[in-house]
């Protein structure tokens, strides 16, 4: 699996722009294109994406983690340049998806799978779903700012298998004894205390930002 930063509050690459919110892309082993999110702002989404050399046609689904402005700003502008993508959201956006003239979308509510290896949590805490993605090494959990708790993204995604790596916002996550079993923690966005997972944990612990690559 490969995982791009599109949008993120900090850029890891030179040329692209900061700006609060959440976007990446990931591409499955098995050849599928999931953009994750798409931050607060349509320009910005695609001028991030067109620096690193990613084109709005070639998503094949784009996956919304909860109807927060910062991470479905840019979802009009990504659809204009591609209205055939398949659109993924949390059931509480059902009501919003129509009133935008998004009957087309599939609204969540339990876990399921996608895909065969790519699945989401289903929408917890009435508000949120997260991106469960398997990988050589076992399961990446890829979240939007963990609103349920991260604690309960876990569990959930732990039914399916050993979870590895944990991308995404974490808000004011503190439990960093959850991380103990991960290989990989890349805290993004709206992460409160990223120092303090470093600190617990600096050999797993991976910086975010516009442009992180990450192989996985």
């Amino acid at each position: 699996m490969k995982l791009t930063i599109i949008y993120d509050n900090e850029t890891s690459e030179k040329g692209l722009q900061a700006d609060w919110g959440l976007s990446c892309l990931v591409e499955t082993d098995g050849g599928h294109r999931i953009l994750f999110d798409t931050g607060a702002d349509g320009a910005i989404l695609l001028r991030n994406m067109e620096l690193l050399g990613l084109q709005p046609a070639s998503i094949d689904e784009v996956f919304i983690s909860h109807p927060h402005w910062d991470h479905t700003g840019g979802l009009a502008s990504l659809i204009d340049g591609n209205p055939t993508a398949t659109l993924y959201l949390p059931a509480s956006m059902a009501s919003w998806a129509s009133h935008n003239g998004l009957e087309h979308a599939i609204c969540i509510s339990e876990p399921i799978r996608i895909y065969e290896g790519v699945c989401s949590t289903g929408e917890l805490g009435g508000i949120e779903q997260s991106l469960v993605v398997e990988t050589a090494a076992g399961l990446a959990v890829i979240a939007g700012c963990s609103h349920p708790g991260v604690g309960a993204i876990l569990e959930t995604a732990s039914r399916r298998g050993r979870v590895n790596y944990l991308i995404g916002g974490l808000h004011g996550f503190r439990e960093y004894d959850l991380l103990a079993d991960l290989e990989l923690v890349c805290p993004c966005h709206c992460t409160q205390f990223k120092s303090g997972i470093e600190k617990a944990y600096p050999m797993k612990y991976t910086r975010g930002g516009a442009g992180r690559i990450m192989e996985l």
